[in-house]
This record gives structure tokens, sequence and C-alpha cells, in this order.
């Protein structure tokens, strides 16, 4: 059926169909940009975390001796979600003086143990051996034993941990 113009202006089906292409448009955008960010977001995040992380009380720490402790954090990049096992050797010096050291190798990231009869941290895929201060004592590794930043809160040691 041939359209009518009435007046020489726009027909009625054109308005009608500019109109609902226009408010289309306009829900389409309503919904659709907040939906794609929600979508896309996750991924355009930098991760970085950095918090104190409670290692334990100071009448539980021992003078002198390197205690292991561990830690899970779990952390979210993008959709995926992981959690990543920490390990820090903990040497207490005096009453509020302590070294805090990784318990990766800096070699090839292997985990190191300390030995007493060695008196000395041991890592076991290149029998790479550093001093109960972190130093290099022998081996392949190309620095000591990486430090974390600590500080006494309330009776509790906290170690510094930054990931990113």
């Amino acid at each position: 059926m041939p359209e009518i113009e009435h007046g020489g202006g726009i027909s009625r089906r054109s308005f009608v169909t500019g109109v609902v292409a226009f408010l289309g448009s306009v829900i389409a955008s309503v919904i659709g940009i907040p939906a794609i960010g929600y979508l896309i977001a996750p991924g355009l995040k930098k991760h970085t975390s950095d918090e104190w992380v409670p290692i334990g009380k100071l009448e539980d720490i021992p003078m002198d001796i390197p205690i292991l402790s561990t830690f899970t954090r779990t952390s979210q990049i993008g959709w995926e979600r992981s959690a990543t096992s920490f390990g820090v050797y903990v040497v207490r010096k005096s009453a509020d003086e302590f070294d805090v050291f990784s318990n990766i190798c800096t070699h090839l990231s292997c985990r190191v143990s300390w030995k007493d009869d060695q008196e000395a941290f041991v890592c076991p895929c290149h029998n790479g051996i550093f001093g109960k201060d972190g130093s290099i004592i022998s081996g392949p590794q190309p620095r000591p034993l990486d430090r974390f930043e600590y500080k006494v809160e309330d009776g509790t040691l906290l170690v510094h941990l930054v990931e990113g």
C-alpha cells in the first residue's frame, strides 16, 4: 500500500518507524552499556595486593630459631580466582627485632628449608645454601633470600605482603 503524505511532511509510518528505532536505541544503550561494562570491567582492573599479614604472638616466637609460618591468600583477576600459598621464616634476634625471609630460593624459586644440623637454609633443587641471616653461603643463587618488612602491633608480629 502506498504511503500517503499530508502536506508534504513525513508519513505516519515513517514517523512511527523513526520513534520506535530511537526508543529501541535508547533502551539498548541503557541496558547494553552497563552489561558490557560488567562483563569487561574485571579484566581491566589492575591487580595489586598490599596488606599486613599476622604471623603470630611475640611470646610464641622463640629467640634465634628460624620458624616457618605459612598462609594462603585468595585473589581474583578478571573472572579467575586463585589461591596462593606463602611462606616466611621468622628469626627473632632480640625482644623486638626480627629477620623475616621468604622461603623461596632466589635461583629457581624452589622452597628452602631450615636444617638444624647445618645451621642454614638449604634449597633442595641445586644445593643452594643460605645463612641464618639470609646471606648466600654457596650455590648458584644470584642474591640473598628476599626480606619482608615487619611491624609489631598489640603483641603480634605482622609481615608486609606486597603482590602485583
